[in-house]
């Protein structure tokens, strides 16, 4: 009944609604754990030219900055990426340098920069599922908190509905489990609060639109592409990864020469036409 929070579609409609942004502040006072309520945001740019020519550009899932000038950098990463964390330091740096090149030069002035990331396969070995971190000395206390970096990892949060308290924990796990409802009848009671309730409403697949269901399922298969095309890159790179190292067995088999074409051949899963090519081209090229 629900489109995941998660997909890029849920993210948009959700995290990403600029027609009414309550489901964002709250998200985000919760995710820094602030007691300020977020009165407002303004949606930036999400994208990022490089600083020079040969250095790399980007785009942030989303950016915005609030009613107080913190700004707020949210990533969502689905799949596997043990160097996730030197790609959000590279973010958040990046937006410090826009802000210094903006012409704030008095460093004082500098305001927060909030990034946060959305794993949901773990990559810290801490036990908690919701990890905040400045700049501190050896011994754990902190120097600075002008730059913080929020990581939750999704899988670590299993918490029931029933345990469930905080304007974090119902973050989470309506961002964990919304999309597996199969019955209204067992909604949450803090599934009615406002911010939720809006939420959940521009995921409920009931509602939708003939267009917005028509722009569903478009974004649906250029994923699926984009999918398919990277299984297919890393298919073909293995299998041309194999090709090589099977190439370079045959070789060494063939130079020491106590094995018949046919035997190396079948050791190796290879057609005779293959072991008589690299012994045609080390026939043609000796020595290389």
């Amino acid at each position: 009944m629900f489109i995941p929070i998660v997909s890029d579609y849920g993210f948009k409609a959700t995290f990403g609604n600029e027609a009414n942004t309550l489901f964002l502040r709250k998200a985000l006072q919760a995710l820094i754990k602030s007691a300020v309520p977020i009165k407002e945001v303004r949606f930036d740019k999400n994208a990022f030219e490089a600083l020079t020519v040969d250095g790399r550009s980007g785009i942030f899932d989303l950016a915005c900055t609030d009613e107080r000038g913190n700004h707020f950098i949210v990533e969502m990463q689905l799949a596997h990426s043990p160097y996730f964390l030197q790609r959000i330091k590279f973010y958040a740096l990046h937006k410090l340098n826009t802000l210094v090149e903006r012409g704030q030069f008095d460093y004082s002035n500098l305001p927060s920069i909030y990034c946060i990331a959305f794993l949901e396969k773990n990559i810290l070995s801490t036990k908690q599922y919701h990890t905040i971190a400045n700049l501190r000395d050896e011994f754990g206390r902190q120097i600075d908190s002008q730059m913080t970096f929020i990581i939750v990892e999704m899988t670590k949060f299993d918490k029931e509905a029933a345990d469930v308290q905080t304007d974090l924990e119902k973050l989470i796990y309506t961002m964990k489990t919304l999309h597996k409802v199969t019955e209204t009848t067992k909604y949450p009671l803090f599934w009615d609060e406002e911010w939720l309730k809006k939420a959940i409403e521009e995921l409920d697949t009931r509602r939708m639109t003939p267009e917005e269901r028509f722009q569903f399922a478009r974004i649906t298969a250029i994923n699926a592409e984009a999918v398919y095309a990277e299984k297919r890159k890393i298919k073909e790179a293995r299998q041309e990864e194999n090709l090589l190292v099977k190439t370079e067995i045959v070789k060494k088999l063939l130079e020491r020469g106590k094995l018949s074409l046919e035997e190396i051949a079948e050791d190796n899963e290879v057609s005779l036409e293959f072991v008589t090519a690299i012994q045609g081209q080390m026939k043609a090229n000796p020595g290389v």
